[in-house]
């Protein structure tokens, strides 16, 4: 009799961790089924029925939307409820080109050109690793900084973003950058964390677009608190990436 229970014991454990197990993926599955409908739904309300979404967990990928349209999809499935990320085509995000217009050209004064000067300034770097020390040391001397809990710079940072882009516009023409937007970790919703870090992200996107980069050139994202600085102020940050 004690011989059989030695048996039945090693089994009973067997069965419920395939139990268990059976119940973890058919959750999970569940979850991603869930989020692909309402994510398919809510693409098809906006006009954007044509390409597909495919879940990880909480995570979306977007593919076969027209180039046109992948912006749009891309901020559609972010806008989900219960969406922590999404990419397009492994995180590639166009820019959507800007209805900015440029102010007119100022009309010709007769006053004499300039003397020519001796400055010897370094000329600017051209290899991605100086082109990101440059973006790194123009940033933590002045960071791009927002309104609290809003999308909206301060006069400094909309200044700093504006003085990075002249930067990268006399970089390499083949250099892409990438701008990430982070928050920090406070009362408010998961959810809600993400769309404000992809709004600041945004926000400091176009400014880049509109001061000499092109839009092709600049992608953006944002990751909410999910990767905190030093648990304060520098949590609240927007990084520019060469890509």
């Amino acid at each position: 009799m004690r011989q059989r229970w030695i048996l039945v014991v090693p089994v009973a454990v067997l069965v419920t961790a395939l139990l268990a197990g059976v119940a973890t993926w058919t959750q999970s599955g569940k979850l991603e089924r869930d989020l692909t409908a309402r994510a398919q739904a809510a693409l098809f309300q906006a006009g954007l029925p044509t390409g597909d979404v495919r879940f990880d967990g909480r995570d979306a990928t977007l593919s076969g939307f027209p180039p046109g349209q992948a912006l749009r999809a891309l901020e559609v499935v972010q806008s989900v409820d219960g969406v922590r990320a999404a990419q397009v085509d492994g995180d590639v995000t166009p820019m959507a080109p800007s209805t900015v217009t440029s102010p007119p050209s100022p009309a010709p004064t007769t006053s004499p050109p300039p003397p020519p000067t001796t400055s010897t300034t370094a000329p600017p770097p051209t290899d991605k690793a100086g082109v990101q020390a440059e973006i790194d040391r123009m940033l933590t001397e002045v960071p791009i900084a927002f309104e609290p809990d809003t999308a909206k710079l301060t006069p400094e940072g909309e200044q700093a973003a504006r003085s990075v882009a002249i930067a990268l516009a006399k970089a390499p023409a083949g250099f892409r950058y990438r701008v990430t937007g982070h928050v920090a970790r406070g009362p408010g919703s998961e959810s809600a964390a993400l769309k404000l870090s992809r709004d600041r992200a945004r926000a400091v996107a176009r400014i880049l677009t509109t001061n000499g980069l092109a839009a092709k050139r600049v992608t953006y994202r944002g990751l909410g608190d999910t990767r905190p600085a030093t648990g304060g102020e520098e949590d609240r940050r927007v990084e520019i990436t060469v890509v």
